[in-house]
Formats: structure tokens, C-alpha cells, sequence
């Protein structure tokens, strides 16, 4: 890499031509628009040919950094490399001593889904520098996929696959370590945090959500949320069948169809995903119609597994959409079950806004 040469970014679109060196790792690009941009010698990569046909290059550091700027500046350089002593200073934000890191999955092209590649990022939300250890698992072997060192309030890419790829994702571990350099800071403890990813997602779109983070949809897995290693619900798919299955509710808490459900208080709140994609594989075949009467079922037979438990709320999670399934289920609410029980919409901040909170009294 020299003077002269045309290259292009990675993190982003665009490119230009080097212009001059600052220190060891940076290097100024002057973009299309006549700036000399300041970029590490790892985002950028010299091509040779024109625009129309670059290959994408996956880099191996960070791809992108959180909230940066580039800031165009004036200045004159010498034709060889000058070795100056020049360090970006750490980006330290408000609130960033409490430590949150992510694990997230972002398709190249959603619109693709099934047939698009994904990159693997690790996010560090906080002021803390993270040396990390990414890794599959099959059994009780390990493998790693990725190791490094990621500055405070950085994200860094970890690897691109396929979805052909997925069955080696099925179980993540991240390990971590907290710290910083040339500063006190407080201690934390090293995090070792083992995930299982729910690959069937991965084929759909609503899974991507929009985040601080990107600029697309991703798919974001909490590692260490405010200070503490995030540990996954969990719930046996054998047990979940023959709950959604069984005809009545046993008097233990832990015989419930629910897809997920959280204690507040002394009493549970059952969550229940009425989203078809949740309830089924495949929609193939099936009219809007039939797809309405199922999701009703659903409905009727989480009603019909509760009647008589006084008390017990639970949230239905129907989205907004068109308002057609809400009102199917309201007017169920309304004829079937007026005397044994009230609903409302539920909290807006917890499940956005389309769920209804229905107490059984």
C-alpha cells in the first residue's frame, strides 16, 4: 500500500486514492469529494479494477465503528510514509460504564433472505476495552471462529456464512474480559456466556430488526446486558408440544402452552405469539381465512387451558397489521368471554403496540 494507489472502503461505500500516511495504522484517502479521510490501514483495500467490478473483501478487525465521524481535513504530505506518532483518542460516552456487549447477525441483502450471506458482529456498548473469544459448539467440542480486542464503543465483524452454514451456529459461546489502558477502572469478572441460536429465524425477515448499531435489519443476541451475563429462557420442545396439546391445566405453574412467560411480582404473565410465522413452518396453501381460523384456535385453547384461574393475565401478541386478527379476537373476548373475563391493550413500552393483556377473573 503507497501513495497513489486506488482503494475502497469496506466499512462502508465508496473510496479514493491515498494521499499520505499518519502514524502506523492510519491511512488518508481522498474521497470523491476532494476530502482527505483519516482511515485504519485495516478498512480499506487497494483494487485494480473500476468500481463496477469489486468483489467484496471481508476483513478480519473492525469493519465499522460506533457513532464515528469522518471529518474532512487540510493538509499537506510528504511522498513517503511519515512514522508520526498519532493515536485516535478513546471514545468514552455517557453511561458507558455499565457494560453491554451483543452478539448480532446482519443479512448482506434482506430482501434475499433465503438465499443472501450474513456477517457476525460483535457490539461493545460500553467505555471498556473487551478481549474476546467467539465460538461454535458441537457436544462437548469447541471451535473457535473468532479472538481479538475491540476499543469502547466499537463494534467488530466476526465472519460471513450461509445459511448452509447454520448448523455449526446452533451453539455460541462468547468469552470476555473487561478493562482499560493508562486508567483505574472497575473490576469485572471474566464472562463466559453460552447461547443457542434459533436458526429457523435466520430464513425470516421479521426476525431483522432496525437497531442503534446498523443501518439495516439485524438479528442482536444479548451477551452481557447492565453488568450481567445474559442467560437464555429456556423450554423443552417436547414439554411445549404436549402443553399446547393437553386438553386442561394442571394446577403446577409449569404446565402452560406459553411460548414464553415472565414472572413480575407474585404473579406470571403469559406471553403468546399469535404472529403465524411463529405458529407454523409453512404457510403454503392456506387461504388468509384459514390462516385467521388457526390463529383463533390458538387463541380459544390458551382460553379454554386458563378458564377459572382467577387472576392469571395473559399477553397475546397479534401486531398491528391491518387490525383484522385483533378484531377477530376482541369480538371473541366480547361474545365468548365477557363474564370470565377483561382485557386491555397491553403496555406499549413491554410488547409494543400491538398485544392485548387479558385477566382471567
Amino acid at each position: 500500500m503507497k501513495i497513489g494507489d486506488k482503494v475502497r472502503f469496506l466499512n462502508e461505500v465508496g473510496g479514493g486514492i491515498i494521499k499520505g500516511f499518519q502514524g502506523k495504522d492510519l491511512v488518508l484517502v481522498e474521497d470523491a469529494d476532494g476530502f482527505d479521510v483519516p482511515v485504519n490501514k485495516k478498512e480499506v483495500v487497494v483494487i485494480d479494477t473500476d468500481n463496477d467490478n469489486l468483489e467484496r473483501v471481508q476483513p478480519k478487525e473492525n469493519k465499522k465503528s460506533i457513532g464515528s465521524k469522518r471529518i474532512p481535513i487540510h493538509t499537506s504530505y510528504e511522498e513517503e510514509e511519515e512514522d508520526l506518532a498519532f493515536e485516535a483518542p478513546v471514545l468514552e460516552l455517557k453511561g458507558g460504564e455499565i457494560l453491554n456487549v451483543s452478539l448480532a447477525y446482519v443479512p448482506e441483502d434482506i430482501k434475499i433472505i433465503n438465499a443472501t450471506s450474513f456477517d457476525a458482529y460483535l457490539v461493545n456498548d460500553s467505555n471498556y476495552y473487551l478481549q474476546y473469544i467467539y465460538m461454535s459448539g458441537e457436544n462437548k467440542a469447541w471451535k473457535v471462529r473468532a479472538k481479538g480486542e475491540i476499543a469502547p464503543n466499537m463494534k467488530t465483524w466476526l465472519e460471513s456464512f450461509m445459511q448452509s452454514d447454520l448448523n455449526e451456529l446452533e451453539h455460541i459461546c462468547v468469552q470476555l474480559m473487561a478493562y482499560k489502558k493508562e486508567k483505574a477502572f472497575e473490576l469485572h469478572p471474566a464472562f463466559d456466556v453460552a447461547l443457542h441460536l434459533d436458526t429457523v429465524k435466520f430464513y425470516k425477515m421479521h426476525c431483522f430488526d432496525q437497531s442503534d448499531f446498523f443501518e439495516q435489519p439485524a438479528m442482536i443476541y444479548h451477551i452481557v446486558k447492565d453488568n450481567i451475563p445474559y442467560k437464555q429462557f429456556k423450554i423443552s420442545a417436547e414439554e411445549l408440544k404436549r402443553q399446547m396439546v393437553s386438553p386442561k391445566r394442571s394446577e403446577e405453574p409449569s404446565s402452560t402452552p406459553a411460548i414464553l412467560k415472565e414472572r413480575k411480582n407474585k404473579s406470571e404473565k403469559l406471553i403468546i405469539d399469535l404472529h403465524i410465522e411463529e405458529l407454523l413452518d409453512s404457510t403454503v396453501g392456506m387461504s388468509n381465512s384459514e390462516i385467521l381460523n388457526y390463529q383463533l384456535d390458538k387463541f380459544r385453547e390458551t382460553m379454554k387451558q386458563y378458564e377459572g384461574q382467577h387472576g392469571q393475565h395473559i399477553i397475546f401478541i397479534h401486531g398491528k397489521g391491518n387490525g383484522v386478527l385483533r378484531t377477530a379476537l376482541i369480538n371473541e373476548l366480547k361474545n365468548k368471554h365477557n363474564y370470565s373475563s377483561t382485557w386491555q391493550d397491553a403496555s406499549f413500552q413491554e410488547y409494543g403496540f400491538g398485544a392485548t393483556d387479558v385477566m382471567i377473573r
